[in-house]
C-alpha cells in the first residue's frame, strides 16, 4: 500500500489538468490511466477559455500553438429559420478580442498526450495501463483507490484526496454519493465518423466548425487537418432507430437528408487509418449529478456530467472542472481554507458554468428564429446566470460569443462588472500575477491567488 496526497484516476483533459496543477503546487499525485496514450477519443473542437487559460496556466500552450491544430476563429450554424449558413467569432466578444480570439480542432490523439506530457513534467507520477475498480473508505469518507497494474495484479493506494476524471464510463462516481440524472431535454444518439477530402468553409472560416440542423436532429462537422474532417450526426430520441442496424447504411442515409452537408462531403472519402477507419455510436450523453464531492473525493468532467455536444463545452467543462478541484484540494491540504468552504466554492462555479450551457440549449433546441433571435436569448441566459436580472442593453452577439467561448460566467455580483472567469484564465495565463486579483464569483466566496492554483479569502 502506498500513499499519496492526491489519486487522480484518468488520464485525458480533466485528469492531466488536476493532476498537474495539484503536483505544481508542491503535492504527491498519482495518475492512474487505464489505456497507453495516444488514445482515441471524441470532443474535438476546443474554446478560448481552455486554450489560452487552463492550457497555459498547465504550462502546455506553446506546445499546442507548435502543434499545427486547426484554428477555429468562431463557428457557422445552419440552424433555425434563416436558410444559408450564419456566423459567429469569438472575437466579437472584448474578452476575447486581439490575442485570444481563437481556439484549436485538435486530434485527441495528439492533444490528450500533450497534456498528459505536461501532468508528468509537473511532477505526476503518471501509470498507464493502469485501471482503477474502486475506492478505499474509512468511515466516512474516500481515503484511496484500488486499481489492477499492467500485469493485473490489485493493488492499493491511498491518499488525502481521490479526483475521478475517468469519463461518462467511470466505475467511481457512485461512490460519491448522490446519482446520474440524464436529462430530459437532450436524450440524442450521436452516430460520427472520418472523412478525407471534405469542403471547407471559404476564408477566414475555413478552420470553423459547422453545425447544421436538419429533420432528424444536426451534423457537426469539424476540420482537423487540411484533409481530414471529423463528421457525426446527432439524432433525436424519436429517430434514434435510424441509427440501429448497419451502421454505414444508415450514416449514409443521415448524410442524404442533409443536403449541406451532402454537398460538402460530395468529393469526399471516408477515412481507412486507424483510428478514424470505424463509424462509432454514443447515447444517453447529456447528464448531472446530484453531488460532485464527497469527503476525499471529487467528480471532474465526464464523470461528473455532461452537456449536449452542440457548442463544443466538453473539453472546456473538463478542464475548468480539474482547475477549480485543484484550487480546492489545494488550498485544503496547505491549511489555508477549509475543505467544505473550498469544495462549496468548487462546487457553485462548475454548476454554474454547466448551467449555463444547459439553458442556453434548451432555447437553442427550441427556437425556430434567426441568430438574431439566438444572440438576444444568449444574452438573457448569461445576464440570468450572472445578475439574476434580465438583459441589461450590452451586445448580443458578444454575449453569444462569451457563452459559446467559455467566459460568461460570474461577469456581474456585489463588486460590480467584473471579467467572467474564463476571461480571467486567459488573462492569467497571458499576464501572470499581472492580470491582478479576481474578484469574488459569489457574495462571501472565494477568489483564486495570482498563480491560479489556489483559492483565497478575498480582502474585505
Amino acid at each position: 500500500m502506498t500513499g499519496y496526497d492526491v489519486i487522480v484516476v484518468g488520464g485525458g483533459p480533466g485528469g492531466s489538468t488536476a493532476a498537474g496543477l495539484v503536483a505544481a503546487d508542491g503535492h504527491r499525485v498519482l495518475l492512474l490511466e487505464q489505456e497507453h496514450l495516444p488514445r482515441y477519443r471524441i470532443g474535438e473542437s476546443l474554446l478560448p477559455a481552455t486554450v489560452h487559460g487552463v492550457c497555459a496556466l498547465l504550462g502546455v500552450r506553446d506546445e499546442i500553438e507548435r502543434a499545427g491544430f486547426v484554428r477555429k476563429r468562431g463557428g457557422a450554424f445552419r440552424w433555425g429559420s434563416s436558410p444559408e449558413p450564419w456566423t459567429f467569432a469569438f472575437a466579437a466578444s472584448d474578452r476575447m478580442a486581439g490575442p485570444t480570439s481563437y481556439a484549436y480542432q485538435v486530434e485527441r490523439t495528439r492533444f490528450d498526450t500533450i497534456l498528459l506530457r505536461g501532468a508528468r513534467r509537473l511532477g505526476a507520477d503518471v501509470r498507464e495501463g493502469h485501471r482503477a475498480v474502486g475506492t478505499v473508505r474509512d468511515g466516512g469518507r474516500i481515503t484511496g483507490v484500488r486499481y489492477l497494474d499492467e500485469a493485473g495484479r490489485e493493488r492499493i493506494a491511498t491518499a488525502r484526496f481521490v479526483v475521478d476524471a475517468s469519463g461518462h464510463t467511470s466505475r467511481l462516481h457512485h461512490d460519491a454519493g448522490g446519482t446520474r440524472e440524464y436529462s430530459p431535454d437532450f436524450r440524442n444518439v450521436a452516430l460520427f465518423g472520418y472523412f478525407r477530402g471534405g469542403a471547407r468553409l471559404p476564408e477566414p472560416d475555413a478552420g470553423n466548425i459547422l453545425c447544421v440542423a436538419f429533420d432528424a436532429g444536426w451534423f457537426w462537422y469539424i476540420p482537423l487537418s487540411a484533409t481530414l474532417t471529423s463528421v457525426g450526426a446527432v439524432v433525436r430520441q424519436e429517430c434514434a432507430a435510424r441509427v440501429q442496424g448497419d451502421r454505414e447504411a444508415a450514416f449514409r442515409g443521415l448524410i442524404a437528408d442533409c443536403p449541406l452537408i451532402a454537398e460538402f462531403l460530395r468529393d469526399a472519402r471516408p477515412a481507412t487509418e486507424p483510428p478514424y477507419d470505424r463509424l462509432r455510436v454514443r447515447k444517453d450523453y447529456s447528464y448531472d449529478r446530484t453531488s460532485l464531492y464527497c469527503p476525499g473525493m471529487v467528480l471532474v468532467g465526464d464523470a461528473a456530467c455532461f452537456i449536449d455536444p452542440v457548442f463544443s463545452s466538453g473539453v472546456h467543462l473538463a478542464t475548468y472542472s480539474a482547475l477549480l478541484a485543484a484550487r480546492s484540494i489545494n488550498s485544503t491540504l496547505a491549511g489555508l481554507v477549509p475543505e467544505d468552504r473550498c469544495f462549496a466554492e468548487f462546487e457553485a462555479r462548475y454548476r454554474r458554468e454547466f448551467g449555463v450551457f444547459r439553458d442556453f440549449l434548451r432555447g437553442f433546441y427550441r427556437l425556430a428564429s434567426d441568430q438574431r433571435a439566438y444572440f438576444r436569448y444568449a444574452h438573457h441566459v448569461v445576464d440570468g446566470h450572472v445578475t439574476g436580472r434580465d438583459g441589461d442593453g450590452g451586445d448580443d452577439r458578444a454575449a453569444f460569443a462569451d457563452l459559446v467561448g467559455g467566459v460568461s460566467s460570474g461577469d456581474f455580483d456585489a463588486f460590480g462588472d467584473v471579467l467572467a472567469e474564463g476571461a480571467h484564465l486567459q488573462l492569467r495565463g497571458l499576464l501572470g500575477a499581472d492580470a491582478g486579483e479576481e474578484p469574488p464569483m459569489f457574495p462571501g466566496g472565494l477568489v483564486s491567488t495570482s498563480d491560479g492554483r489556489r483559492w483565497q479569502v478575498p480582502d474585505a
